[in-house]
């Protein structure tokens, strides 16, 4: 028990630090024991947290079996002074003395905190390290308490060593990539100036392509005889084959599974070729989608960042709005900016054939251009606990054949995660999606290009494409404008169990402009069970507009199981 303290954060800090045992003390002399490790954890966590002039006495209570008590007057807090840096051996230029001073950021005044203090001394040698001095340490901080007017001043003692001049590469590979493509990695020049950043670009850039099994990029020991140290690149390619198979399954949509088997750098680029079939069936129906193809991505094409895909496919979609089958090829070039910020411009031809309600069976030609922004701020993309994600896409589309229109289509999604306690074991999510078809019109638009809402990715508890306008016989028209919106409370009962409640909405329309009239809404409960790296997902939507009154005829609820959460 600890007694005297009123400030209640720092009462629960004390009471954190001394622990709680489970069971009463078997008689005095055991009690003054714990009584005494009790205080000594205190007295650490008091000077840690800036207070020195306490005291700490540990007690006992009465009887046989007493609790061990620790009487604390806390005493004022002691405060940070101006701190300052003294180089050991010569001092650096003026303008890395000035970035140290600003990365201290103790200012005059604060609670002198031990955690504040060693995060201060970081910043100080990060500081100087990305300025080139690569070796650059600490030596013992001089830390003096003045206990008269409770002050600390610091003194932090930086020894510099030389300043550091990149050099080429020094290759360890052992595996298939070609020393040329790595050494065009590189996003420094032959004597530019060490930083930290640098070298972690280039380890990033290798790490993006996923074909490798370990990645080591780290400055040499020394330097070479003209004074440039060169940087040592450790590879090792991982297997070269992987086989990949995903199922999942909806009351809604049915079951879908997907096959891939892999080749990573089979032509010493980075690169990976991937052959991919894919099967769904809606389930209750004769309906089903499949898909056959080659994806072949190029990783840091003509540029660091830059990766070619191009996938040649083969599909057939047999939904309950349309029946598409032909063959496509796509190539995209996606840059990379920073760590998480993507630019993707690409193109694409497809040949089908398109059966729907309205215009029957007619084949066309499909030209289309891609113009995409994602931005993942995140902590987790399987997972997320905090953050957000934002995707864009623009895609301007001509038709030729049976049908002939230009059109632009275009959509957006944003999602934003919100821990609501300190383990980020309840977090909120959000996600908002819209789009709208410009230029185009109803029929003319072939079906498998207009906006469809309800089922697993959008609004669960309806069925498959049911959300927005139908025809007389209930075949969904599908629209030129979609709205949607989610909203979900997370919560982690223990490391692997998780609980989920949701609501979900989405409208669609037949103009371009989005369609707020007529939205269709649930709620529902989930499961969720933590692999590891993402979550198996079992959820239990519950539609709140009736569709069985428009003539659908779906089930009271829905079930949805798949791997990673929602949104």
């Amino acid at each position: 028990m600890v007694q005297g303290v009123e400030d209640r954060g720092l009462l629960q800090a004390l009471q954190v630090a001394i622990g709680d045992e489970k069971a009463a003390p078997s008689n005095r002399l055991d009690a003054r024991r714990r009584a005494r490790q009790a205080a000594d954890s205190a007295t650490a966590l008091l000077r840690s947290e800036g207070y020195y002039d306490y005291t700490v006495t540990p007690d006992i209570g009465e009887g046989d079996r007493p609790q061990a008590v620790v009487k604390i007057e806390v005493g004022p807090r002691t405060h940070i002074v101006a701190p300052e840096v003294h180089w050991v051996g010569d001092a650096p230029p003026a303008d890395v003395q000035a970035a140290v001073v600003k990365a201290i950021a103790l200012k005059p005044g604060a609670p002198a905190r031990a955690a504040d203090v060693l995060a201060a001394e970081g910043r100080v040698v990060a500081a100087v390290q990305e300025r080139g001095f690569a070796n650059a340490k600490t030596a013992e901080r001089q830390v003096t308490v003045e206990h008269i007017d409770q002050t600390m001043h610091v003194v932090f003692q930086v020894a510099t060593a030389k300043l550091v001049k990149l050099d080429g590469l020094k290759m360890e590979i052992k595996g298939r990539t070609k020393r040329a493509w790595l050494a065009k990695l590189t996003p420094w020049k032959v004597g530019d100036t060490y930083t930290p950043a640098k070298v972690a670009e280039l380890e990033r850039r290798l790490l993006d392509t996923q074909v490798y099994e370990s990645v080591t990029v780290a400055l040499a020991p020394t330097p070479n005889p003209d004074g440039l140290t060169p940087v040592v690149v450790s590879l090792a390619d991982r297997s070269r084959h992987s086989f990949e198979f995903g199922a999942g399954y909806s009351t809604t949509e049915g079951a879908d599974i997907d096959i891939r088997l892999s080749t990573y750098n089979p032509f010493g680029y980075g690169d990976t070729l991937t052959y991919e079939a894919r099967y769904a069936s809606l389930a209750n129906t004769n309906d089903l989608g499949s898909l056959v193809g080659i994806k072949l991505a190029l990783p840091d094409f003509t540029a660091p960042g830059r990766t070619l895909t191009v996938e040649p496919a083969f599909f057939q979609s047999v939904t309950n709005a349309y029946v598409e089958t032909g063959g496509r090829i796509s190539g995209d070039i996606t840059q990379r900016y920073g760590k998480t910020s993507f630019i993707t411009g690409g193109a694409s031809v497809t040949e089908s054939q398109v059966n729907d309600k309205e215009t029957g069976v007619i084949n066309i030609l499909t030209f289309r251009l891609l113009g995409a922004f994602a931005l993942d701020g995140s902590d987790n993309p399987l997972d997320p606990h905090s953050g957000y994600k934002l995707d864009a896409r623009i895609e301007p589309t001509q038709i030729e054949g049976d049908e002939q229109l230009p059109y632009v289509k275009m959509q957006a999604e944003a999602t934003w995660y919100m821990p609501l306690d300190l383990l980020s074991d309840t977090v909120l999510a959000f996600r908002g999606h819209i789009g709208s078809i410009i230029g185009g019109r109803l029929p003319a638009v072939p079906a498998p290009d207009r906006f469809y809402a309800g089922g697993g990715g959008s609004v669960r508890g309806y069925v498959y494409q049911s959300v927005g306008p139908h025809y007389a016989d209930n075949t969904p028209v599908g629209g030129l404008s979609l709205v949607e919106g989610s909203a979900e409370v997370r919560h982690s009962f223990t490391n692997t169990l998780g609980g989920v409640l949701f609501f979900d909405t989405g409208s669609v329309g037949t103009q371009i402009q989005p369609d707020f009239r007529h939205t269709d809404a649930s709620v529902g409960i989930g499961f969720r069970y933590n692999l590891g790296f993402a979550p198996i997902r079992a959820d239990l939507a519950f539609p709140l507009t009736n569709p069985n009154n428009k003539g659908i005829s779906q089930q009271p609820f829905q079930i949805y199981i798949s791997i990673g959460q929602s949104f």
